[in-house]
């Protein structure tokens, strides 16, 4: 009998004469690119990524709601691109919504129509890159159920809360009353947003902590009034950090803090902000309205926030 020829050197042989083709150069389970063209080959590539993958879409319009169930990892995040040119567009619920989908990045894509723009739900590590998110009845991107260490960054979102209710948030983090939500580490960078926003430009929620914003543009024209929307950023959470961001056209106030259950609002730090009042009419019209410092909840406001027209910068002691 003669001896075998081992398996490895079988396969060499047939890849040496053509008669076998593998799937890709390289290792098994290698990350793929899915170039996406119709709204159906989308949902489709939502629901099979795995990490490492990039779905890339053409431009055009992607009518439905679309949602990300399978998570990516640290080292092989699951990556979701196109240019501005290609528009999610729905006509009610949420344009994009990552459900425990952690480590995705969303990156230059346009969301538009239906209640909510991106929401991400239990759903760690996402960033948001350089979107445009618009024309929604509510909020424009919502890190929401414990999603840690979200990114929303060089972005533009503008003429949310469309249905007059005096919501519709540009960026909201956390959940109202709910202190399990524990959306922590959100950080907001280098976006626009507004104008047409119909609610706060960012609100900050109770539960939440650590959340950074830093050097955005605020534009309040959309603000109403209602339900207390009178400012571009409500912070409601702990430890929260505003530093170098530039806000205008408001109906009361540039900047607020808030207890909305004992515990929370506390530890806010303002620096680096610049805020114009011009043509404030309501509330206290200050760049930064705190309202509950105390030995056990402090705001700290820096001399280095600036402030014109409106009737000051702060209603509380400033650092030097």
């Amino acid at each position: 009998m003669r001896p075998r020829t081992p398996l490895t050197a079988l396969l060499a042989a047939a890849l040496a004469t053509g008669g076998l083709t593998l799937a890709g150069a390289g290792p098994a389970n290698a990350a793929a690119v899915i170039d996406v063209r119709t709204a159906s080959q989308l949902k489709s590539a939502l629901a099979a990524a795995s990490p490492g993958d990039t779905i890339r879409l053409a431009d055009g319009t992607y009518g439905g709601n679309f949602k990300a169930t399978r998570p990516g990892t640290a080292e092989a995040r699951i990556t979701l691109t196109g240019s501005s040119g290609a528009v999610l567009t729905a006509g009610g619920g949420y344009g994009l919504h990552l459900n425990g989908a952690s480590y995705w990045t969303v990156r230059g894509v346009t969301v538009t129509g239906g209640q909510k723009g991106i929401m991400t739900d239990a759903a760690d590590g996402v960033v948001i890159d350089s979107v445009t998110v618009h024309g929604l009845d509510m909020e424009g991107v919502h890190f929401r159920g414990s999603s840690r260490n979200g990114v929303l960054k060089n972005s533009r979102i503008h003429d949310t809360g469309r249905n007059g209710r005096g919501m519709g948030e540009g960026v909201y983090v956390g959940s109202a009353g709910d202190l399990s939500d524990r959306s922590d580490n959100a950080l907001i960078i280098g976006n626009t947003i507004g104008p047409g926003v119909g609610g706060e430009n960012i609100d900050i929620k109770e539960g939440t902590t650590g959340a950074r914003v830093i050097g955005n543009t605020f534009d309040g024209s959309g603000l109403t009034g209602a339900n207390y929307d009178d400012s571009w950023v409500d912070v409601k959470g702990n430890d929260v950090l505003v530093e170098g961001n530039k806000g205008s056209r408001t109906t009361a106030n540039g900047y607020e803090t808030h207890t909305q259950q004992r515990g929370w609002g506390c530890g806010t730090v303002f620096r680096d902000n610049a805020s114009d009042l011009s043509g404030a009419t309501g509330g206290k019209q200050l760049a930064i309205n705190v309202t509950n410092d105390s030995p056990d909840c402090r705001t700290t406001v820096y001399a280095s926030n600036t402030v014109t027209g409106g009737k000051g910068l702060t209603n509380i002691a400033v650092t030097p």
